[in-house]
């Protein structure tokens, strides 16, 4: 069970607060930021926030001032006294700006993925139609499992996060039906190269090591897929991921409030 530490909603229009909605299932789009540190920082929040407004654009979901406003909305509500290692989430659709705040989980090492036969709606976008997502992840220990979202025999990413396979110490992505998140991108900077294949379940024997990349993630190692059989065979991409990751997060690159 999620604990929330805020959940506020406004009216777009105004910004007059109303009562809470989580917007899941609508037509609208959302991001989910690292909220860390006293006074709270948000890693990768210029990101962030383009990519929500570019995407609320293609939604027909536009505002002038809508940066202005969700600052606003977020400094309202972010305390200068509490240290926060939370998520925090910005929901937007035509009418209403909902935002929550839960503390972030840490993923442990015996990380398991369970198969699950769906593909995201518009997978091109963070958008809100999730509630079957939702329903699994609610069920499940989210410090030692996600769900890996599967298409056609072929994995495509996990309720929460970006995936990577490395094989011989290259990196894999799927090629397509699935959302490149900021912290991905982060990577891609970062590794010389990815290529970017079809994910055949019937091939995830082949990997050495599989990762999940994303806001709320950071960097995590996959252990085992128990429907597959498949278990990781070292550590050796994810320690070297997660030393950049956290090199990252030291410097000067944080959004400050």
């Amino acid at each position: 069970m999620v604990t929330y530490l805020l959940k506020k909603s406004y009216r777009l229009k105004d910004l007059k607060q109303i009562e809470f909605q989580d917007l899941w299932g609508d037509h609208g789009i959302f991001t989910t930021v690292w909220i860390f540190g006293k006074p709270a920082k948000a890693l990768f929040f210029d990101n962030h926030l383009k990519n929500l407004i570019l995407s609320l654009k293609k939604y027909q979901i536009k505002k002038k001032s809508l940066k202005s406003d969700i600052l606003k909305i977020i400094n309202k509500n972010l305390s200068k006294k509490r240290k926060y290692n939370h998520l925090l989430r910005i929901a937007i659709n035509k009418k209403i700006i909902s935002i929550s705040l839960r503390k972030r989980v840490k993923p442990k090492l015996n990380f398991n993925l369970r198969l699950v036969k769906l593909k995201r709606e518009k997978p091109e976008f963070k958008n809100l139609k999730y509630k079957k997502i939702l329903s699994y992840l609610s069920k499940m220990d989210n410090s030692q499992s996600d769900i890996a979202l599967v298409s056609n025999k072929k994995l495509l990413e996990t309720g929460t996060s970006n995936l990577l396979f490395v094989k011989n110490q290259k990196f894999f992505t799927p090629k397509k039906d699935y959302y490149e998140g900021n912290t991905y991108k982060f990577f891609k900077t970062k590794i010389r190269k990815i290529f970017k294949k079809d994910i055949l379940l019937k091939e995830i024997k082949n990997y050495d090591e599989i990762l999940l990349i994303g806001s709320g993630k950071g960097v995590a190692s996959v252990r085992t897929i128990n429907e597959l059989k498949w278990k990781r065979k070292n550590l050796k991409t994810y320690n070297n991921l997660n030393k950049i990751f956290l090199k990252e997060i030291k410097r000067n690159k944080q959004y400050v409030f």
